[in-house]
């Protein structure tokens, strides 16, 4: 079971996460998010993160340059594309690094599902989060919404993917058991308040991730 961490902005949150047992960090390079972290404060940082450890990159809508910024700076094991990005645009970043693209779908029903299957041999990873509420003032993830599991199985591609969406320490257990996840991820779930990670909750996630397995 793979368990990633997302939106550490603190030595101490990393150092915590790592040593629970997840396999991947998260950082946030989308400025209105509260765990938002910057190309340079990120390269700090990931000085923190032990090997074997895997480094994602969240970005959202990136251009060019902020793709070069986090490259420089972090040298990321894992790009996470949390908008809009089109298949090309997944291909034209991973020729342009050589890392792994994790592409994001967000996901209310079945028809979202499946529309990850449009990036079937050129994303490295899915990521199926839950689809923000309408309001123009909600991020595209990390808002502790849950979406109705059983809408992945309309999924029949061959990409493995992650699942996120309002997960915590009490309910990813019946996540993994209801859609046979390999790999989970939450922000919120690990949090006291937006942005700030709680030490318990990160361990209490992470454990109770792996022991679902």
């Amino acid at each position: 079971m793979d368990v990633k961490i997302c939106g550490l902005k603190t030595p101490e949150s990393i150092t915590v996460a790592a040593a629970a047992g997840a396999s991947h960090i998260g950082l946030n390079f989308f400025p209105p998010s509260p765990r938002a972290v910057t190309p340079e404060a990120a390269a700090d940082l990931v000085a923190h993160v032990p090997d074997g450890v895997k480094i994602v990159a969240l970005v959202v809508d990136a251009d060019d340059a902020l793709f070069d910024a986090i490259w420089t700076n972090v040298h990321p094991d894992i790009f996470q594309l949390h908008g809009k990005e089109s298949p090309d645009r997944v291909r034209e970043i991973k020729q342009r690094y050589g890392a792994q693209v994790m592409k994001v779908l967000r996901v209310a029903e079945a028809e979202d599902a499946r529309a990850a299957e449009a990036y079937d041999g050129i994303a490295d990873l899915i990521l199926f989060d839950a689809k923000p509420p309408k309001d123009k003032d909600k991020l595209p993830g990390g808002n502790g919404l849950i979406f109705d599991w059983t809408a992945l199985k309309a999924y029949r591609g061959d990409t493995p993917w992650m699942l996120a969406g309002g997960l915590t320490a009490e309910n990813v257990a019946e996540a993994i058991r209801v859609t046979g996840a390999k790999a989970v991820d939450t922000a919120s779930g690990a949090e006291d308040a937006p942005g700030v990670k709680s030490p318990e909750k990160t361990r209490a996630f992470v454990s109770a991730a792996l022991q679902a397995d």
